[in-house]
């Protein structure tokens, strides 16, 4: 992103911590991006429906609505904006809340500056949503980009916001090996590395919903290499 484009860009911080909203305002300010600021969860969904801001970087915990019932609401209202969270719990459970709460991203408090920098700078790199033409269809999957309506027999499949994006993902490179490093990128805008269980940990999700009732596997392992989604 250069720096005119960087300069355009919006950041909302809902942050509780005065000290530590205030501390992300400098460095964003200094590096260039507009800043918003937010005191708690109820703010927050006001000024993103009001200011519809590039990207919000959410606390989980916050007075009045906490930060996960926030990022619930704005994927339920159909909001696809970015979203960044932040906490102080630390656990994989905790990490999970975040992500199918809708969060695109996570990072534990403490945390350093410039990573926080590099992940909103690659959440901000991610293109725009596809807007499908029409259901994309694999067997008896089927996958409505556009309502993100997925049903298997005719049977519809509640998934989370990243569940969804994953599952559109393989459905659209349908037979086509995707290396777990391209899926990282596309996903979840960079590369967690070789020890990573985040993308194993959501194929499993998707299988479970997507096989219930013993209907035949449409996502297949390619071992040492990553998944591809074809017709049994």
């Amino acid at each position: 992103m250069s720096t005119e484009e960087q300069s355009s860009v919006r950041v909302l911080i809902a942050e509780d911590d005065q000290g530590l909203r205030e501390s992300l305002e400098r460095v964003l300010r200094f590096e260039g991006y507009g800043v918003l600021l937010a005191k708690d969860g109820a703010e927050a969904l006001e000024a993103v429906t009001r200011e519809e801001p590039d990207l919000l970087v959410l606390d989980v915990m916050m007075p009045h609505v906490d930060g996960l019932s926030a990022c619930r609401t704005l994927r339920q209202r159909g909001s696809s904006i970015p979203i960044l969270m932040l906490t102080a719990r630390h656990t994989v459970s905790d990490r999970v809340d975040g992500l199918d709460a809708g969060a695109d991203d996570y990072m534990v408090k403490p945390f350093a500056v410039d990573e926080l920098l590099a992940r909103a700078r690659a959440l901000l790199r991610r293109p725009a949503p596809i807007v499908s033409e029409g259901p994309l269809q694999v067997a008896d999957l089927v996958v409505d980009a556009a309502t993100r309506h997925v049903t298997r027999g005719g049977e519809t499949i509640d998934l989370t916001k990243l569940e969804f994006d994953l599952l559109e993902l393989l459905i659209r490179n349908a037979g086509i090996v995707l290396s777990r490093e391209v899926i990282y990128e596309r996903i979840w805008g960079y590369d967690f590395g070789t020890g990573s269980k985040s993308l194993d940990v959501y194929v499993g999700y998707l299988r479970r919903k997507t096989e219930a009732g013993d209907k035949p596997r449409l996502i297949h392992t390619v071992r040492g290499f990553g998944y591809t989604l074809r017709a049994p």
